[in-house]
C-alpha cells in the first residue's frame, strides 16, 4: 500500500511537510529520497492496460459543486478537447504513458484511458466517522473489480486512519473482489478531505503551512481549499496507480513505503520550485488563482511534477 511523499536530503526540517502532501503512497515522516537521478525500477508486475473506469465511492457530505471538481478532472486525464487548451490535462496524464513503454511485458495492447465509471454515495456514514485501514477497503470493494480503479472520497467530517499524521491518501490493491468465481485483485484509492482537519499539511499551497517558510497561500483554482487540495492527492495517487498498480510496479525503495512517479517530486509543481515555494505558476487573470494545467468545463488544476523517465527529471507542466 501506498501513501504520501518524501523529500531531498537538504532541506530535511522544510521537506517533512512534503512527506505529508505530495508523496501519497505510504512513506513516513523521517524518510528522505535518496537519488532521484536513478530511474524508478521496474519491478517485473503487472500494469494496467486497456479501458479502465474510474468508480467514485463519495463517504459523507460533498455539495454537487464539489463532486463536479473531482469528476471533471477525471473526465479531463483522457479528453481530447483539453489536449487543444495548453497546458492540460491530458498532457500531464501522458508522462505516465511513458512506464508503459519501457515495460518488458507490455500487452499486445499497451494502451492505457481513464473514463468516469459509477459513483456510489455513502451519505449516511455508513461506517462511521472514523474509520480504519481496513473500512477503506471494504468501502472500495462497493466499487465494480474488473478494469477499474475504485476511489473513496472522505468528506471534511470523516477522520481516517493516519490521516493528517503520516498521510493525505493512499493506493493499494485488494482481492476481496470475485469475478466469475475467481478471486480479482482491483486496484484503489482513497483522498480525505482536509480542509478542517490539517489543510496546512494536505492542502498546500493553498493553505498557511504548519511548518516550513510562512510564505502566503495561493488562491485555489475552484475557490475550494478542500477540494483542490484533494486534486493534488488524487493526481499523485492516479500516477501511483498506474505506475505501481499492485505493488510490484515502477517504484524506489521498500515497497511497503515505495518512492513513486509523483513522490519522486515532492512539492515541485512549475519550473523555479524549491523547499516553500510551488514554481512559477500560471495566474488567472479574473481571480488571482494559481494554476498549471487546464481541464473540461473551463476548470484550472494544480497538478504536481511527475518523474519523467525519458529525462530522468521532475517534468513539469509550466
Amino acid at each position: 500500500m501506498a501513501v504520501v511523499v518524501s523529500p531531498q536530503c537538504f532541506f530535511q526540517i522544510i521537506l517533512l511537510i512534503s512527506l505529508f502532501q505530495f508523496s501519497l503512497a505510504t512513506r513516513r515522516l523521517n524518510e528522505l529520497v535518496q537519488d532521484q537521478s536513478q530511474l524508478l525500477h521496474y519491478h517485473n508486475g503487472p500494469l494496467l492496460y486497456g479501458k479502465i473506469s474510474v468508480n467514485l465511492i463519495w463517504y459523507g457530505q460533498f455539495k454537487p459543486s464539489q463532486k463536479a471538481i473531482i469528476t471533471d478532472f477525471i473526465t479531463s486525464l483522457s479528453s481530447p478537447m483539453a489536449q487543444s487548451n495548453q497546458p492540460s490535462v491530458a498532457t500531464w496524464w501522458k508522462t505516465t504513458e511513458k512506464y508503459y513503454h519501457l515495460s518488458s511485458k507490455k500487452s499486445k495492447s499497451s494502451s492505457f484511458s481513464l473514463s468516469l465509471g459509477k459513483q456510489i454515495l455513502d451519505e449516511n456514514y455508513s461506517l462511521g466517522k472514523s474509520l480504519t485501514s481496513k473500512h477503506l477497503v471494504e468501502l472500495s470493494s462497493k466499487g465494480d473489480q474488473k478494469n477499474t480503479i475504485n476511489v473513496v472520497l472522505t468528506s471534511a467530517d470523516v477522520a481516517v486512519e493516519g490521516f493528517c499524521m503520516n498521510r493525505c491518501g493512499t493506493h493499494g490493491s485488494s482481492s476481496v473482489g470475485h469475478v466469475k468465481g475467481k478471486n480479482y485483485k482491483f486496484a484503489y484509492i482513497w483522498v480525505g478531505n482536509s480542509e478542517t482537519q490539517c489543510p496546512g499539511l494536505c492542502a498546500w499551497p493553498f493553505h498557511q503551512p504548519i511548518y516550513g517558510p510562512q510564505s502566503p497561500p495561493l488562491i485555489a483554482p475552484n475557490n475550494d481549499v478542500g477540494l483542490d487540495g484533494m486534486v493534488i492527492n488524487l493526481a499523485s495517487l492516479f500516477a501511483g496507480t498506474a505506475t505501481n498498480p499492485f505493488g510490484n510496479g515502477y517504484f524506489q525503495g521498500p515497497a511497503e513505503s515505495p518512492l513513486e512517479a509523483a513522490s519522486a517530486c515532492p512539492g515541485v509543481y512549475a519550473k523555479g520550485a524549491y523547499p516553500g515555494y510551488a514554481g512559477n505558476l500560471l495566474v488567472d487573470s479574473t481571480t488571482g488563482a494559481s494554476y498549471n494545467a487546464h481541464g473540461n468545463n473551463g476548470r484550472k488544476y494544480l497538478l504536481p511534477a511527475l518523474y519523467d523517465p525519458s529525462t530522468l527529471s521532475c517534468s513539469t507542466l509550466v
